[in-house]
């Protein structure tokens, strides 16, 4: 069960690697689709980590704990992504010449 911990720190560093853009960039349209993009990986970081955490702990508090997690981790991986489709769209309608 190796995979679910390299997903956790890779979700991790994405989250924060979009996290810093966010403070980097100027735009605000590029500001909400990296804040979009950052809520996928959080929601994938929380999603795997309660997941991880009933399989390596195996009990029933792990297990409604870790329902929690992949509940609230799977709405804010939803929601990210639907921001990101719609801030995408919208980008490219705002930058035809740069597609």
């Amino acid at each position: 069960m190796v995979i679910f911990p390299i997903i956790i720190v890779l979700a991790l560093v994405l989250y924060i690697y979009y996290k810093v853009s966010i403070l980097r960039s100027k735009d605000k349209l590029t500001q909400s689709y990296f804040n979009a993009k950052s809520r996928i990986c959080l929601g994938v970081f929380v999603l795997f980590f309660g997941i991880n955490q009933y399989l390596y702990y195996q009990t029933k508090l792990s297990l409604f704990i870790g329902i929690v997690f992949v509940i609230l981790g799977g709405m804010q991986f939803n929601l990210g992504f639907k921001e990101t489709k719609h801030y995408r769209k919208e980008w490219r309608r705002l930058n035809p010449a740069e597609k």
